[in-house]
């Protein structure tokens, strides 16, 4: 199932402020604010934004890991161009 985005112009948190916390928090999804028709700002509940962290966190020390255990290293355009090939089948 596709997710729909809530995006709201972020006139929103000065006029509608209970109703964009309850989609954050309630519901658990993040809103997408506009100024001026372009994106601002994502908010995000703390646990949500955490959970993003920790992941990240995660991963680097695992890059960490796997680089101290090996002495090859890949320059910045061979990274670039392994994962365009992998994002473009």
């Amino acid at each position: 199932m596709k997710q729909v985005l809530n995006i709201r112009p972020v006139s929103d948190l000065r006029n509608k402020y209970p109703e964009v916390e309850s989609d954050v928090l309630k519901n658990g999804e993040p809103v997408f604010l506009t100024k001026n028709g372009y994106g601002s700002m994502v908010l995000l509940s703390i646990e949500m934004y955490s959970a993003l962290l920790e992941n990240i966190e995660e991963k680097l020390l695992q890059a960490d890991d796997a680089s101290e255990a090996t002495d090859t290293r890949f320059s910045a355009e061979e990274v670039f161009s392994r994962v365009r090939k992998r994002v473009n089948g």
